[in-house]
């Protein structure tokens, strides 16, 4: 089975789902892993992010917390959140969006609670990922248009957050959505029963004015 993932470290819960789609990637699924700029997509779609919205931020915050404590995965928030993320996706993408790197990355910002928002706070994970100039690295032409591209793909894929996988043409959005991704492996039927097709093609009751 073949499948992209789509994914912003500035995003807890994809650094939630790595665990489980590395897995997946390792026995199960070939996944192309696509670092995107999360912040594109809102601004795409006219929509803030949980972090720019009074009190939901704090709730997000402990709910990641919560989350992270209740499955086992060791989680620190970085020192400031949210950050501008750039020079850790291009870095990625400078590795190839290799597991080891995504992997090193997401340890970095979101186990060891490290600032990853600029080349210098970063520049130890470059060390690791055997990059010994991290600014030319990340500088590199080629590697600012595979993350454009990247963008492009994931607006042709219908992606609307991060993460997000996508497989056969459907969207699975959210950590919380990793169980239906998983169940949808097993049954590529999951959404043909009559109701998942009713549902699909429901009318709007009502459209509020923006």
């Amino acid at each position: 089975m073949q499948a992209t993932w789509y994914f912003d470290f500035i995003s807890p819960f994809a650094y939630m789902q790595w665990r489980r789609v590395r897995a997946l990637a390792q026995h199960r699924v070939q996944f192309v892993f696509r670092p995107i700029l999360f912040a594109g997509l809102l601004q795409k779609h006219g929509q803030k992010g949980p972090a720019e919205i009074a009190g939901k931020r704090e709730f997000t915050y402990r709910f990641v917390q919560w989350q992270a404590r209740r499955d086992g995965i060791g989680l620190r928030f970085p020192p400031a959140h949210p950050f501008n993320p750039i020079a850790a996706l291009r870095l990625c993408v400078a590795c190839g969006s290799s597991i080891e790197s995504i992997d090193a990355i997401f340890r970095w910002i979101w186990h060891d609670g490290h600032a990853g928002d600029t080349i210098d706070a970063l520049r130890p994970v470059a060390r690791q990922l055997g990059i010994a100039d991290a600014e030319a690295a990340v500088a590199d032409p080629e590697v600012r248009q595979t993350l454009m591209r990247n963008f492009d793909a994931a607006l042709r894929d219908g992606i609307y957050g991060v993460p997000s996988v996508v497989c056969r043409e459907q969207v699975f959005w959210g950590n919380d959505a990793t169980a239906m991704f998983e169940e949808f492996l097993d049954d590529p039927a999951l959404f043909d029963d009559p109701e998942m097709r009713r549902i699909a093609r429901l009318p709007e009751g009502v459209r509020r004015e923006p």
